[in-house]
Formats: structure tokens, sequence, C-alpha cells
């Protein structure tokens, strides 16, 4: 049965441009770190002496192994890859969106030109109106015989591509002629929207300003507050030193490579389910790892006394329970980064697997890209989601041990999720329970915000804002839960 699970060699190419697409905005990112540190070296030698220092902590290795992975498969795939469109396209990028051109027309004039720059192909949809009746046409010479466009005043011409109307426009166009039958001169107004031949180059700048942000910011912690960072890294290293870092890494591994063959029996909607379980295995294996750290990291180095020994040193409570948290929150990130590469990955090869499997027609590659593409919101609201629980539980564990933080935390995760179903259910009409609800979606997370998974695996749009708001949440509660545990571990004796 081993043919049944390979594709042809003609294929590999509608399910790794996806990925090369993506590539392009990794090895973007790397080359401007690498411009940003030889400036530095040049301008500020003992700022790059101190980048050398951090980078050595091997925390960025596995990182930067997946941004290589992605570099290479830029310098290989390349000569075989749409590159002329995507810089094309990038090129007008800062052209396209919403436009509107207003024209007046002489009165009894014929075949007058109107100055435009349309082009067909980057058309989302247009709005021709005016005051009179009107002619209107792409070619010089047809006057009042057939004519593109004829318009009535008062009644909008309008195409959108959904209602199937034809486009008219074909090519670029930089002159309409228009006739004016009316003895007064005619206002025209044209609106139209236009977008990129290839719009997947809309998330370029997103995935290089991604990783630049990331790899900055893991800097600034070094240089702005050196006793947190100092904490920090001691607790990722040890963290993904740990085996559960790299047995919980293996099995979402293998088990995202083996969603691709499972026969789900869904009638077509097979991507769907590997998107929906991809993203809860990523999700609950991420949570686990960031409640099991953060219950060994801080509880038991306060039980054996090791966190006095810490703070014997100039390091203050605060930099040691912030320190543990952020320390908690790289290695969570380094699993996200990998075991979302591989989810990628498995989804842009299971839409071209699942038609073949399936007797469909062959997908085209844009279909794979926007699969795939439609789960890194998921990603983010699952990182998301472990971040806040491991807030919590870095909080309980500054006075609980590890078996009572796990059941805390573990209830407060079903609590969160079901919360809202609860209150908008029957029973919310019950005063008590109404007012139950809303007090512990006020004390607790709403975990729920960041649960979208249906949605996602549907194909529906996420848009940025909604990230932003959900991002802003879990920043604000964890910063909660950060004071929180200030004020447990403030007057916590460790001796």
């Amino acid at each position: 049965m081993l043919h049944a699970a390979m594709l042809p060699l003609a294929n590999v190419q509608l399910w790794v441009t996806p990925l090369w697409i993506l590539s392009l905005g990794v090895t973007a990112a790397v080359v401007i770190l690498a411009i940003l540190y030889g400036l530095m070296v040049v301008a500020w030698p003992a700022g790059a002496q101190a980048v050398r220092q951090a980078a050595g902590d091997g925390l960025l290795t596995p990182i930067a192994a997946v941004a290589a992975a992605f570099v290479l498969l830029t310098l290989l795939a390349t000569a075989s890859m749409p590159l002329d469109d995507v810089w094309a396209s990038l090129q007008r990028k800062p052209t396209t969106g919403p436009h509107q051109e207003t024209f007046t027309i002489e009165a009894n004039a014929v075949d007058q030109p109107l100055e435009v720059d349309i082009r067909a192909d980057e058309l989302m949809g247009y709005i021709l109106a005016t005051d009179g009746d009107l002619r209107l046409s792409t070619e010089a010479g047809r006057g009042f015989a057939a004519v593109d466009f004829t318009l009535t005043g008062g009644e909008d011409y309008e195409w959108d591509p959904a209602k199937k109307y034809p486009r008219i426009f074909q090519d670029r166009i930089t002159t309409l002629y228009a006739t004016n039958p009316n003895e007064v001169p005619i206002s025209l107004t044209f609106d139209y929207e236009t977008d990129v031949e290839m719009p997947e180059v809309h998330h370029l700048p997103v995935i290089t300003l991604s990783i630049v942000g990331v790899v900055l910011l893991y800097f600034l912690l070094e240089v702005i507050f050196p006793g947190v960072a100092t904490v920090a890294v001691g607790t990722a290293k040890e963290a993904i030193s740990q085996p559960l870092f790299l047995v919980l890494t293996g099995i979402g591994a293998v088990a995202l490579v083996l969603y691709i063959f499972i026969p789900y029996h869904t009638f077509g909607e097979d991507v769907k389910m590997l998107t929906d379980s991809g993203l809860t295995t990523i999700m609950v294996l991420g949570i686990l790892f960031a409640l099991w750290t953060s219950s060994t990291s801080v509880s038991d180095e306060i039980e054996g006394k090791t966190a006095l020994t810490m703070l014997s040193k100039p390091v203050s409570r605060r930099q040691f329970v912030l320190g543990k948290f952020l320390g908690i929150l790289w290695p969570l990130l380094v699993m996200f980064v990998i075991l979302g590469a591989i989810l990628l990955i498995t989804i842009s090869y299971k839409v071209v697997y699942d038609a073949r499997e399936s007797s469909q027609p062959t997908p085209d590659w844009q279909l794979c890209y926007s699969t795939m593409v439609s789960a890194i919101p998921g990603l983010v609201l699952a990182y998301m989601q472990a971040a806040v629980l491991a807030a919590v539980s870095v909080a309980i564990s500054t006075r609980l041990s590890m078996l009572p933080n796990l059941i805390i935390v573990g209830s407060i995760y079903v609590i969160g999720n079901l919360l809202p179903q609860i209150v908008r259910s029957s029973a919310g009409d019950i005063p008590f329970i109404a007012f139950t609800g809303k007090l512990l979606s006020v004390v607790l997370p709403v975990l729920n915000h960041f649960n979208i998974q249906p949605a996602i695996s549907a194909g529906m749009p996420v848009p940025y804002t909604y990230l932003l708001m959900a991002g802003l949440y879990c920043l604000l509660y964890c910063t909660a839960a950060m004071l929180l545990a200030l004020l447990l571990f403030e007057d916590r004796d460790l001796a």
C-alpha cells in the first residue's frame, strides 16, 4: 500500500509552492537580521559582542534550525517557482486598494478621453455612477456605436466578481472614451478596488516582521532587564533539556504526520479534520508542557531551597518570578514553532493527497496555500491560551506543590472553555447561575476567546483585529496573574 500513500512527483510542486512562499518571508527576516547585526558590528561593537553572547546560550538554536530549513527551501526551489509573479505583485502592492476617479464630460462630447490606470487582473470590483446618460468605451472611434457601457443617470453600474457579471475590462486600460449625448456637462464617478495578481504576498511582510520582532525582543530583554533575563535563560535551558520537552515534541510530530493518512470518513472534509486535530494536539501538548514546567521550575525550587540560594545573589523576588514565567514562555514558543512548521507542511500536503485519494480534480497551489495559512491564527491563539495558563500556574506554584497546581489549573482550563456555553444556555436564565457565571468570567480567564478551531478549519478568515484584541486580553491577564504571583511570593518564607 506504499504507492497509495505517495504522490506523483508532478504534484510535489503544488504543495511545496505554498511552503516556498512562506520561506521567502523567513529568508527576508534572516537577511534583515544579518544586516542589522552587520551595522551593529560597525557602529556599536560592544552591543554586537552582547548579541553574540546572548545568541551563544543555545536558546535560539531550535528556531534558527527551522528558519535555516525554510531558507534552504528558498535556495533550492526558487528556480522552479513563480518568483517573477511574486516580485511583480510586491512592487504593485503599494498602489492597490480602493480608488476613486471623478471626471466631467463636456456637453455633446464624442470620445472624450479620460485618463485612468486599470489593470484588469487586479480588479476586485468597480462602480460607475453618473448624473446623466452617458456612453463609455475602452477604444476610440466607437462614439454611439458598440460601446462597452451605456450608463443611465442616477443608476449605478456595479461589477462584483461574486455576481458573475462580465468584467468588460481586459488587460490594461489607460484611457476611457466618453460620449455625452446631452446638452449639458455630465459628471462621472469611477470607484474601484484593486488587489495584486498574487494576493498571497500580503502575508510576506507579516511573516518577516513577526520573526524580526521576536528575535529583537529576545535580545532587548537581555539588555533592558538583565536580572530577569538571567533567570529566564536558566529556566528555559533547563526546560528544553528536560526529556519531557523532547517526548511531547516527538509525540506531536508523529501524530501530525499520521493525521495525513488517517481516514476520517467525512465525505470530503478530511483536510478540515486534520487542521482541527493538529491545532488541538499542539495546544494540548503545549499546555501540558507549560503546566508541568511551571510546577517543577517554581514549586520544586522553592521546596528544595534552590530559590533561596538564587535570591541570595543580586536577584530580587520580582526578577525571580518574572524570569521564571518568561523562561517558560520561550521553550513553549520553540515547541509551537517546530510543531507549527510540521502542521503547515502536513496541511499543504493533505490538500493534494486528499484530492487524489477521493478521485477529485487536482487542486491548484493557491488552494493549498489558503488552507495552510488559515491555520496560522489558530497556532497564535493556542500559544496565547497556553501562556495564560502558564501565568496562572506560576502564581499558584509560589504557594502550592505540583499536584494541587495541576488540579487547579486543569479545572480552570475546563471552566474557562465551558463557562460561556453555560451562561448562554437555559441554565443562564437562573439568576444565581447567571451571577456566578459573570463573576467567574471576570476572575477566571475566558479561554473560549482563544478556541476558534472550528471557524479556522471551516475556512473562515480570522481578522488581524481579532488577533490583536486576543493578544491584548492575553497580555492583561498574564500581567494580572504575575501581580498575584508577586503578592503571594513576596512574604513567602523560603527558609
